[in-house]
C-alpha cells in the first residue's frame, strides 16, 4: 500500500480539511479469466481548494479512481469520503444526490444529450436539483464559457471545442466543491485542447473548485499543484511540484 501526505497548498485557501479521503481503497472484478485486480491500496488525501492531476500509462487505474470518488463506481474495500461523506454506506438515490450537490464531472466524450439543447443539457443539475431559474444560470453558465450566442444550439450543431464548453459549463453551473476532469481536451486538437485548459483553469480559479485532473499531458499536469503518477492500480510517485512539499512513505 502506497500512502501519499501533502502540507498545505496555497490554492486550499486556509481550508487544509482533505475533502477527499481514501484509505486502502481496493477494486476487484471477476471474469471468466479470474478476478481482475483494478486498484490495489490507495490511500490519498486531497485538500479543498487543491487542483491535482493524475498521470499514468492506459490502465493505470486513473479514470476507475476517479469514477470511485465520484460515487460512480463503488470499492471492494476500503474507505471512501468525499466532502464528507463515506461513499461506502450511500445508496444510489443517495450518491445521485451527493453528486448533484457535491460533484462535477468532465468527460473526454462529453456526454451531451444530443436531442436537448446547449442550455438544456446546462440546465440538467439545475432541474433535478428543483432550482426555479434553472434555464436562466444555465443561460449565465453557458456565457462563462463564451457560448452565450449557441444556447439553443444542438450538439450536432457545435464543434467538438463547442461541446466541450457545454459539458464545462454544466459541470460548473451548480457550483460544486469538487471537480473531476477526465482527459478533457483528449478529443480535440492541440489549439482547442488549449483553450479549453485555460478555461478550466480560470473557472476553477473563480470559483475556488478543488479540481483532479486525469491527463496524459505531462506539461499540463505539472501546471497543477500536485502531479500524481500511476501505474498497474497503485500510487506510485508524486513528483516535488510547486504546490508545496510532498512525502511519500510505503
Amino acid at each position: 500500500m502506497t500512502t501519499t501526505t501533502l502540507e498545505s497548498s496555497p490554492s486550499a485557501r486556509g481550508d487544509t480539511r482533505p475533502i477527499i479521503n481514501l484509505r486502502d481503497v481496493r477494486l476487484n472484478l471477476r471474469s471468466a479469466a479470474g478476478e481482475v485486480n483494478i486498484l490495489r491500496g490507495i490511500s490519498l488525501d486531497i485538500n479543498a481548494g487543491d487542483m491535482v492531476s493524475i498521470v499514468g500509462p492506459s490502465g493505470a487505474g486513473k479514470s476507475t479512481l476517479m469514477m470511485l470518488v465520484g460515487g460512480l463506481e463503488s470499492a471492494t474495500s476500503g474507505q471512501v469520503t468525499v466532502a464528507g461523506h463515506d461513499l461506502s454506506t450511500m445508496g444510489e438515490d443517495a450518491l445521485a444526490e451527493f453528486r448533484r450537490d457535491h460533484v462535477g464531472i468532465v468527460f473526454q466524450a462529453f456526454r451531451l444529450i444530443p436531442t436537448m439543447s446547449a442550455m438544456e443539457n446546462v440546465a440538467i443539475p439545475l432541474e433535478l436539483a428543483g432550482e426555479d431559474n434553472a434555464f436562466e444560470r444555465a443561460r449565465e453558465s453557458l456565457g462563462l464559457v463564451g457560448l452565450a450566442d449557441r444556447v439553443h444550439h444542438y450538439p450536432d450543431q457545435l464543434s467538438g471545442g463547442e461541446q466541450q464548453r457545454v459539458a464545462i459549463a454544466r459541470a460548473f453551473v451548480g457550483k460544486p466543491k469538487l471537480l473531476l476532469a477526465d482527459e478533457p481536451t483528449g478529443n480535440l486538437d492541440r489549439a482547442t485542447g488549449d483553450d479549453i485548459v485555460e478555461l478550466l483553469f480560470d473557472l476553477r480559479e473563480r470559483h475556488g473548485t478543488t479540481l483532479v485532473l486525469i491527463t496524459h499531458d505531462e506539461g499540463l499536469a505539472q501546471r497543477c499543484d500536485r502531479m500524481i503518477r500511476m501505474a498497474d492500480g497503485r500510487i506510485v510517485e508524486e513528483p516535488a511540484t510547486t504546490g508545496g512539499a510532498e512525502r511519500i512513505s510505503a
